[in-house]
């Protein structure tokens, strides 16, 4: 096969599967809001099934709303409280069809999703939603392709309609995934990743220039704090601002910081949360944050590679 067919190929597919899931747009209906309800009110465990490719996919739905929903278990794990979303496209999976009795007996409430309507599967449960699709992706129609797409996206809405039925916010989402992106963006403060001590590069307002150099040079955190005795902020000088002193024809040893920091630099509190740092330093494209409490008084400094390294940017 040359290129341009194995192109259109790949575009076929991708044709075929972006149309199964916009057919899905007719099937929010009711049996889509029963399936929501149902899970609203689930005092139990929610319990995803699914064998092959859809044990595939229910394993991703099932991590999703383990994320943002409910947990989910196995068959031993199954009480007369839980809800049961069982994947099926077929309806008529054998294993699906062996366990159908005992989740019965076992007075679960059952969520079929399925592409067959009149399968086994969606005539036992208590709410179907309807994947269907027009044809699969594989060009020999054997392959579960578009099928496990459109469920895949299915899953995907009744997740995301569950977390906002709920007003599940992202600092849920944060607190049950504390080690992952997301969770240090919205967990780690200010407090928890600022040089603090010793660490500060400070210099008081009657320094010379070569002084804030020097502390700056020895701190390597690309600024240095100009403050009183009381350690109340003054201004800041920043490798940015040195850059542009330089141009200037002044004696580094005899001017005062003070004539050439910048005053009412930008400042955070200890409290905030670190991804408020990103905002700022993007904001106002700059590379480091004087730490500061209400009385304006030095309590840390913090740059991009604090918040790099810990995993906020």
């Amino acid at each position: 096969m040359d290129s341009c067919a194995l192109k259109e190929l790949a575009r076929a597919v991708i044709r075929t599967e972006a149309d199964a899931v916009a057919g899905l747009l007719e099937r929010i209906d009711d049996a889509f809001l029963a399936a929501c309800q149902l899970i609203l009110d689930c005092r139990g465990r929610i319990v995803v099934l699914g064998m092959g490719k859809s044990g595939h996919i229910a394993g991703k739905i099932a991590a999703t709303l383990a994320s943002t929903e409910a947990s989910h278990g196995d068959l031993g794990m199954i009480t007369g409280g839980d809800v049961v979303l069982v994947l099926s496209n077929s309806g008529e999976t054998d294993e699906v069809r062996q366990i159908l009795p005992l989740l019965k007996r076992q007075g679960v409430k059952i969520i079929a999703m399925t592409g067959k309507p009149a399968s086994t599967l969606a005539s036992h449960a208590d709410v179907n939603i309807n994947v269907a699709v027009q044809a699969e992706a594989c060009p020999l129609g054997l392959a579960p392709t578009s099928s496990t797409t459109a469920a895949l996206a299915m899953g995907d809405a009744l997740a995301v309609s569950l977390l906002e039925s709920r007003g599940f916010t992202a600092e849920d989402f944060a607190r049950s995934h504390p080690a992952g992106q997301l969770g240090k963006r919205l967990l780690l403060h200010i407090y928890d990743i600022m040089h603090t001590g010793d660490e500060i590069p400070r210099v008081p307002a009657t320094a010379t220039l070569s002084e804030a150099i020097m502390e700056m040079t020895r701190k390597r955190l690309g600024m240095v704090a100009i403050t009183s005795d009381a350690l109340e902020v003054e201004g800041v000088f920043t490798d940015g601002d040195l850059r542009r002193t330089m141009e200037r024809e002044i004696d580094p040893h005899k001017t005062p910081i003070g004539d050439v920091m910048t005053r009412n630099g930008k400042t955070i509190g200890a409290e905030a949360l670190a991804v408020e740092a990103v905002k700022l330093l993007q904001e106002y494209k700059i590379q480091g944050l004087l730490v500061v409490d209400d009385g304006l008084r030095l309590q840390g400094v913090l740059n991009f590679n604090d918040l790099l390294q810990a995993g906020v940017i």
